[in-house]
């Protein structure tokens, strides 16, 4: 089985071309080729598939096999994919994944992509809420991108644990389906640092969806601009709430590490 390891902004997956075969039980697969250490090494498995009602169709599993309504960094990485590959000569792709239709603008350098800008989409936020992990109480605002995340605003995030998130991320009374939860401090109104404890990965270098949920929870506490830089552990991110349509969108890099054949 052919695959190709990808990556934006240091969040990482394992991509498969389903277009004509898809293996058995991803969700298993997903856990295999994850691991670090045993399998290749991943935040997750990426799977393209084709789509009735799109281009293509994306399905994504985390490391520990749960599968993810959408991921921002690896959405951008599949448009590298079926472009670099001859799979569509079209710049602007529609994809299709369990948060919805999602637009891409491929950025090109020669012949290959370099940057994508996605469509987001209209984020749903709700009103600041406190939850209790730990004994300690943490004031959030809760946005949905398609995927539920809970954006904490604080001070020295570098030094935070994150891992003390990990009971939000499963199944909870507060979220019944888990959550994402990023950690932000405002640098400026055009400039948030962020790290991200992610469903089913634990902490990631990068999360595209949380990085925009993150600018419209600053927006709506007045403490963000509409266009910002996100500052993740695996670099920047450019993301934009635009007024007009009220569409998110998102511009980061998209990166080939290495192709090779998984084997049994």
């Amino acid at each position: 089985m052919r695959f190709t390891k990808m990556q934006g902004l240091g969040n990482d997956y394992v991509y498969l071309d389903c277009t004509q075969h898809a293996p058995k039980n991803l969700p298993g697969l997903s856990q295999r080729v994850s691991d670090r250490h045993f399998g290749i090494g991943s935040d997750g498995l990426i799977c393209i598939f084709p789509s009735e009602k799109a281009d293509f169709r994306m399905r994504m599993f985390n490391a520990d096999g749960s599968e993810g309504e959408m991921c921002g960094n690896g959405i951008r990485c599949v448009g590298k994919f079926v472009y670099d590959k001859g799979m569509t000569n079209k710049t602007r792709l529609t994809i299709e994944t369990l948060a919805g239709l999602k637009t891409l603008r491929l950025i090109l350098e020669g012949e290959v992509v370099s940057a994508v800008e996605v469509d987001m989409g209209i984020p749903q936020l709700e009103a600041a809420c406190v939850v209790s992990v730990q004994d300690k109480e943490y004031r959030g605002i809760p946005v949905s991108m398609g995927n539920p995340h809970f954006v904490i605003p604080a001070f020295g995030v570098k030094e935070f644990d994150l891992s003390i998130f990990a009971p939000l991320a499963v199944p909870n009374p507060t979220f019944p389906k888990g959550v994402n939860v990023e950690i932000v401090e405002t640098l400026s109104p055009q400039l948030l640092n962020m790290r991200v404890w992610e469903r089913g990965s634990g902490e990631t270098l990068a999360c595209g969806t949380g990085a925009c949920a993150t600018l419209a929870a600053g927006v709506l506490e007045g403490t963000a601009e509409r266009t910002a830089t996100v500052r993740l552990l695996g670099g920047d991110l450019q993301i934009r709430w635009d007024e007009a349509d009220r569409h998110i969108y998102m511009t980061g890099p998209a990166v080939t590490v290495f192709e090779g054949d998984l084997v049994e």
